[in-house]
């Protein structure tokens, strides 16, 4: 059974983490308790019950916002003209052992689902993410994710009526 929570140093193996990218390995490693101490962002990270320190994959999540003119014209409606809140997820990342079962989408719901619970306490209109390569910008475009621009791989996904 897998569960995802958030960071904690002393109970999960991030330098045994490999996803293939090592960016993505340096940053779990050694910045995300850093950020998350700073109020930058909070990491979550994916272990199965049985191997609670064995981290299968993870994301992050901060504030962020998108300036009005980068949504589509159908999703501006009703917005005012101004940068719109939003939350950002940063740096989803699968092991390379953990592959091919789905865990990146597993991921990525948690983190919307996350998302949509602040709801209730902060403003937030849309999820953005950064797709680092054509895959991620793939990855994400599968799952309704929007092109912010055509100079960036930032895309968004509109969050609708709260």
């Amino acid at each position: 059974m897998f569960v995802i929570e958030q960071l904690d140093p002393k109970r999960h193996d991030r330098a045994a983490f490999d996803c293939g990218v090592d960016a993505l390995n340096r940053y779990l490693e050694t910045l995300a308790v850093q950020h998350r101490t700073k109020g930058i962002s909070t990491t979550f990270v994916l272990v199965e019950t049985n191997q609670p320190r064995k981290v299968l994959g993870y994301y992050g999540l901060s504030a962020a916002a998108i300036r009005f003119e980068q949504l589509l014209p159908a999703d501006r409606k009703g917005l005012p003209g101004y940068p719109i809140p939003a939350v950002r997820i940063g740096r989803l990342a699968v092991s390379i052992s953990s592959r091919g079962q789905g865990l990146g989408e597993l991921l990525l719901q948690n983190a919307i689902k996350r998302v949509l619970a602040t709801r209730n306490t902060l403003g937030v209109c849309a999820v953005v993410v950064e797709a680092k390569d054509a895959a991620a910008e793939s990855f994400y475009k599968k799952y309704g994710f929007r092109l912010c621009d055509f100079e960036s791989r930032q895309r968004y996904l509109p969050l609708g009526a709260g």
